[in-house]
């Protein structure tokens, strides 16, 4: 279950992400309150999986490299965003690092 509230944390940081993109610099409140909703639920998601113990390196490691990785992805799709070999090679050396803390 804190490894589902986890995923929930890391898309919400994502959909604030892609949400402030889509704010046109704070410019369109609709997307400012989405920014703002989602980046709150992540936060608050995030607060909740540590409180059940999830130790902060492994829960901000993983939430950190999925928001790279899915972030990435989403804006290659979204916006047409360049996604290289080379920052492909980048995001799975990132998801290594973290997969190694959380093995350590």
């Amino acid at each position: 279950m804190t490894a589902a509230l986890l995923v929930l944390a890391v898309v919400a940081e994502v959909s604030g992400t892609l949400s402030l993109r889509q704010s046109r610099g704070l410019r369109r409140p609709a997307w400012v309150a989405a920014t703002a909703t989602a980046y709150l639920l992540a936060l608050g998601l995030l607060a909740v999986v540590l409180q059940r113990g999830m130790p902060v390196g492994v829960a901000y490691g993983v939430w950190a490299a999925l928001g790279i990785v899915l972030t990435a992805v989403a804006g290659r799709v979204l916006f047409r965003d360049p996604l290289t070999p080379q920052m492909v090679a980048g995001m799975a050396v990132v998801l290594a690092g973290v997969a190694l803390v959380e093995l350590g």
